[in-house]
């Protein structure tokens, strides 16, 4: 997930109760089917979200977005990456998979730390399938990015253009060399949305797509932002064999009584505008801690995010990756502790459980993970 400065966040004065609005409550009840027979029965203008269990991706509806760095480690900012050990990115796959809890987990690129993560889940035998990622850098400047509208120079356009290339070529040998584990291939995260600081576009994104599913046998997506899917996604959707999309109602400044019914919004969305693409939410999740949103980001709330949220999609077959495992102090402003994009784990950066994980993980409540 990237900062989305263009959102107007006010502060939240609401005192709303937390609780599953009685829209959702009515949703859940609905009947699921297959989308052939749901487009020859549907109101003109709105066709019905629900999948069939074959839609599902690998038969899972909980999944969760996975990135191993720890304080102090970071990816290559310029002067090198401080990447994670085999022994804390197992010890991170053991928490995530134990008793089953997440059987399916997202990775955002096919460099050194996904290549361990897909090693070291077939060396010890872990329980885990992996959408793999293909990172995409900015290929044409983006005048309508919020923290970076000035131009890039044309040689740092050139070179990441071989950059993607490669990181193309990385992906297939991956999704080649672990073909039980990667269950599917994503090219690409958020470079096509209005805001994005890495825009590519939409003409290479396709090519990308076409060069990776010519060489591997997994399905192959793009995951992007709800509204860029639902207003300018039909081309590239039928190049893919699922559509992933974003939602974070918690951007949009939405509170905890509305974001999943205006998530549900942002889903039928794109279903009619898509009607027959097989659907996935590869991020969907909640802060507990932010300058951004004030009181709205919060351990309770992201609690209840996380109930309702996967409630209302197991109900739609629509596999889901929660965003994310672990807290990345790494990311966002480093002179802003507090800023949203560092705090949208369920588990701490120490790998403490937060309240949404407590109960599924009394013993790790007081430990904290040497570095």
């Amino acid at each position: 997930m990237l900062l989305h400065p263009k959102w107007n966040l006010m502060p939240y004065t609401s005192n709303s109760a937390i609780h599953l609005p009685a829209m959702l409550l009515a949703m859940l009840s609905m009947t699921t089917g297959l989308r052939a027979e749901q487009v020859k029965t549907a109101a003109p203008g709105v066709v019905p979200i629900a999948q069939g269990e074959d839609d599902l991706l690998c038969g899972v509806k909980k999944a969760i977005c996975y990135s191993g760095f720890r304080a102090g480690q970071h990816p290559d900012r310029g002067s090198g990456a401080v990447n994670p050990s085999d022994a804390e990115v197992l010890e991170d796959l053991q928490i995530l998979s134990r008793d089953g809890n997440f059987k399916l987990i997202r990775l955002y690129d096919s460099q050194v730390n996904s290549d361990a993560v897909l090693r070291l889940i077939k060396e010890h035998n872990l329980d885990i399938k992996v959408l793999l990622g293909a990172w995409l850098d900015a290929e044409v400047s983006n005048p309508a990015c919020p923290w970076h509208p000035e131009p890039y120079p044309d040689d740092v356009l050139a070179a990441n253009k071989v950059k993607n290339a490669e990181e193309i070529q990385r992906a297939i040998k991956l999704a080649n060399d672990y073909p039980d584990i990667v269950t599917a291939v994503a090219v690409g995260n958020e470079a096509l949305v209005s805001w994005n600081d890495h825009m590519v576009p939409v003409e290479a994104v396709i090519g990308y797509v076409r060069q990776v599913k010519a060489a591997v046998k997994q399905p192959i997506t793009v995951a992007d932002n709800y509204d860029w899917w639902a207003k300018h996604g039909q081309d590239l959707a039928q190049e893919l064999d699922f559509v992933s999309v974003h939602i974070y109602p918690l951007w949009e400044n939405k509170d905890i009584d509305e974001a999943v019914t205006f998530g549900v919004s942002n889903m039928q969305a794109v279903r009619d505008s898509l009607p027959d693409s097989q659907l996935v939410i590869t991020e969907a999740g909640w802060a507990t801690v932010a300058s951004e949103f004030g009181p709205r980001a919060d351990e309770a709330k992201q609690l209840t995010y996380y109930e309702g949220l996967f409630a209302w999609a197991g109900k739609m077959n629509i596999t889901t990756f929660f965003f994310e495992a672990f807290d990345e102090s790494w990311k966002g402003d480093p002179n802003n502790p507090m800023g949203a994009e560092k705090h949208w784990g369920i588990f701490n950066e120490d790998r403490t459980p937060k309240q949404v994980m407590k109960s599924l993980y009394p013993d790790l409540m007081t430990e904290v993970v040497a570095d």
